[in-house]
């Protein structure tokens, strides 16, 4: 039976239906559709144009639906799961965290200053930016 999970994607949080089942989340191809923009082919995960061959698919996929801990290794993305909170978080790839951190530039990201006026990192693009940061921790 299939109830709703909660499933992350960088920015984007989406409930989508899930079977949970002796310690394995599965999709549904419609939910996978719905919540991460892959459709499954007989040539592999696609999304757009791009398509992922997948190796042992009759290890992960079956008629409950996609395993999420072998979509992930086949996305080569790191997979935070909460069986209990019917929660997922997808991490970005080890190849775009690489490609990120050769780029030598900051993700964006917008924060307060003591006024309540907010900044964004690319507003300073091409200056020198000093970022403090404090926790009480």
């Amino acid at each position: 039976m299939a109830d709703s999970f909660v499933l992350i994607d960088g920015n984007e949080t989406r409930s989508v239906e899930a079977t949970v089942a002796g310690g394995q989340a599965r999709l549904s191809p419609e939910a996978l559709e719905r919540g991460l923009g892959w459709t499954l082919k007989d040539e592999g995960l696609c999304q757009g144009p791009v398509c992922i061959p997948l190796r042992d698919r009759e290890a992960w996929i079956d008629a409950s639906g996609i395993e999420l801990q072998g979509l992930a290794r086949a996305l080569d993305r790191p997979l935070a799961l909460d069986l209990e909170e019917r929660a997922a978080a997808l991490g970005i790839s080890a190849g775009e965290r690489a490609r990120q951190l050769a780029s030598l530039e900051a993700p964006d990201f917008e924060l307060p200053d003591l006024e309540g006026r907010l900044h964004r990192l690319s507003e300073h693009r091409g200056k020198k930016v000093l970022l403090i940061v404090y926790a009480s921790w």
